[in-house]
Parts: structure tokens; sequence; C-alpha cells
């Protein structure tokens, strides 16, 4: 009987110490769940930042973070500033691409979208009035989407591999489409970076991570000058 008794006592206990334990459980993991719930509250309340353009916004070659949209990010954060940058940034990627591939980043509304693209065109030597096209087409469809957001245009340049005259003409088209739209220019996105072999990866056109830093100095005070 008194075994009886101890088990009787036992089983007690143990089912008391599962009971509890499992409702502890439950109860943090719902606390989990509501603070993970917050934290995505948070993110889907912060303004956006689009990044749009090609391996250099991508960040060939180093860490994403590290490259100059993830710099704004790491800037924002420390400033406690509402907004939340995406990487639109594909590597290759031409100014027709860009266009074709818009739709999908236009899901949600970007309140600031920086577009970097046209490199890849210059470097193929496509047809300059295509690119200009390209990308006036691609203001317009954010503009039509979304007229209250804010747009920035990265000035590009190229070598003069395709000649003197195509490369003028090239550097020509930034701020013939930054007035013709009435965007913000940055005059050139590589200020102070290209040609540097010290600033660039060994293939002379990506920058490193110390030509990422130097991009986003270009590329900050014209967003700081546009942030709510």
């Amino acid at each position: 009987m008194k075994k009886l008794n101890f088990l009787f006592l036992s089983f007690i206990i143990f089912g008391s110490f599962a009971f509890f334990s499992c409702s502890e459980s439950k109860q943090t993991q719902k606390v989990d769940d509501i603070e993970s719930s917050q934290k995505e509250q948070q993110q889907e309340d912060k303004k956006t930042i689009l990044f749009f353009g090609n391996s250099l916004t991508a960040g060939y070659g180093i860490d994403q973070e590290d490259a100059f949209a993830g710099l704004v990010q790491k800037r924002i954060d420390s400033l406690n500033l509402n907004y939340k940058v995406i990487n639109g940034g594909l590597s290759g990627e031409t100014t027709a691409g860009g266009l074709s591939r818009l739709d999908w980043f236009l899901e949600d509304q970007p309140d600031i979208f920086i577009l970097e693209l046209g490199g890849n065109d210059g470097l193929r030597g496509i047809q300059l009035s295509e690119t200009k096209s390209n990308l006036n087409a691609i203001i317009d469809k954010v503009r039509e989407k979304y007229p209250q957001t804010k747009i920035i245009l990265a000035g590009m340049q190229i070598p003069p591999n395709m000649g003197q005259e195509y490369t003028k003409e090239f550097q020509e088209i930034y701020p013939a489409v930054a007035k013709e739209k009435n965007v913000t220019l940055i005059p050139f996105l590589l200020e102070g970076v290209a040609g540097n072999p010290d600033l660039n990866l060994p293939d002379g056109i990506h920058p490193t991570e110390e030509g990422h830093q130097i991009v986003f100095e270009t590329v900050w005070p014209f967003i700081q000058s546009i942030i709510d």
C-alpha cells in the first residue's frame, strides 16, 4: 500500500512538473512570437530606400553590407532614422534589363529610389539613345505608380574604349536625363574611386571595401538632403 501511495505521489509530482514545464515553454514561445511580430511590424512601418542598379550596387566581390548601399543602412541605423534599405543590385544588369524587372520591385512603394544603371550599356557599346530612353522609362514608371517617390539618378562615366566621342556623349546622358525628368543627380558615382587601383578589385571596375566607403561618402549627402 505504501509502495502504491509512493507511485501515486510520484505520478502527481511528475505530472505537475511536466504541466508547468509545458506551460512555461508555451509562455516563452508566446513571448518570442509577440516580439518577432513586433519587429516585423516595425520593419513594415519603416520608409524604404531602394537602390536599383548593377554590380556596383550589389557590391560585387565584397560582402553586401560593406557595399555603399549597406553602408547607407548602417548610417541610418546609427542615426535612428525610420528607413530601411533594399538592395536591388544585379551584376551584369543593363538599363534594358532593369526596365524589364522593375515591376517586381515596385510592388511596394519606395520612398526614395536611387537609379544606378547604364555602366554596362557603355562598356558593351549599346546605342546611347537606347540607354537614355531606358533611363527615362524607368523614371517614368516609378513616377507614374508612385508620384511621391523621390528619385536620385547616379551619374556614370566609362573608359574611352569605345572612342572619345562615345565616351563623352555617354557621360552627357545623365545630366540630360536628370534635367528633363527633374530628378536629383549625383554627378559621378565613382568620383575619387574610378581608375585608382588601390580602391578597386583586380578587375579595375569594382570598388574594394575602401572604395565603397568613398562611394558612400559621395552618395550619402544626396540622400540625407531629402530624408524626411
